[in-house]
Formats: C-alpha cells, sequence, structure tokens
C-alpha cells in the first residue's frame, strides 16, 4: 500500500510504494544523470576514472555515484576505481558495508571475545565443585 512521503530531494510529495526513495521527477533526473556518467565510463580512456574524476567531469554528486555502486548499477568489475565509503573508517569497498581490513579487525575481536567468554565458563564450571563431607 502507498503512503505519502515527502521527497528528500525537492521536498514535493509522493506516493511511496517501496520501489523509489524519491519522487518521479527527481527519479528521472537521477537516471539522466546515470546514464551520463554510464557513457562518460563506456569510453576506453575513462574506464579507469576515479570518483574524484567522474564528479569533476560530469558534475554528478559523489554520494549519488556510491548508491550507484552500492545498488549494482555500476559495477566495480567493469570500472575497477569505483567503489563506496566503508561505514567504519571511510575507505573505499567494494561489497558488504566494511572493507577487508576493518573485516579482519572485527572477526580478530569477535575471536578475542569469543576465547575470553570461554574462559569465563570455564572459570565458572570450576568453582561449582562440590566438596562432600563425612560429618553425620
Amino acid at each position: 500500500m502507498a503512503e505519502l512521503r515527502n521527497c528528500p530531494m525537492c521536498d514535493s510529495f509522493f506516493n511511496y510504494t517501496g520501489l523509489r526513495e524519491v519522487c518521479h521527477n527527481c527519479a528521472q533526473k537521477e537516471e539522466d544523470m546515470y546514464q551520463i556518467v554510464y557513457r562518460f565510463l563506456r569510453k576506453r580512456e575513462n574506464r579507469a576514472a576515479n570518483v574524484d574524476r567522474i564528479v569533476e567531469a560530469t558534475g554528478v554528486e559523489r554520494e549519488m555515484l556510491y548508491k550507484w555502486v552500492r545498488k549494482g548499477r555500476l559495477h566495480p568489475a567493469v570500472f575497477p576505481s569505483l567503489g563506496y565509503p566503508c561505514d567504519n573508517c571511510g575507505h573505499l569497498t567494494n561489497k558488504g558495508k566494511l572493507c577487508e581490513k576493518c573485516q579482519g579487525e572485527m572477526k580478530s575481536e569477535l575471536r578475542t571475545f569469543e576465547a575470553a567468554q570461554e574462559f569465563r565458563n570455564d572459570i565458572k564450571r570450576r568453582d561449582r565443585t562440590t566438596y562432600l563431607s563425612d560429618k553425620k
């Protein structure tokens, strides 16, 4: 079921159905910008262009490029210099929310936490030792 929302780009009302986050007019403008960027990147000399070069040459906003890479409209396999910022450190990544370095750090911290948790559980198990006495 559609709900009435304000477009985050132009602040006009539109029926939000879950397909687009913006109104029809802004979605059309986004699509036009995408076509400009895609035509720019299809030229052989521009395929390795980085985000700064694309922004400078096409006038498209950096966040819009990141959005298209996240959604898979611009593939880093085809355009190797593209990516979007890691949610943790801001370094450009091509998949997921975290870059390889942050993923490695998080996995390491998780292993350390799990080892500490296991150590605490072992101590609790040892403290549960019951002693029997011969008193009657």
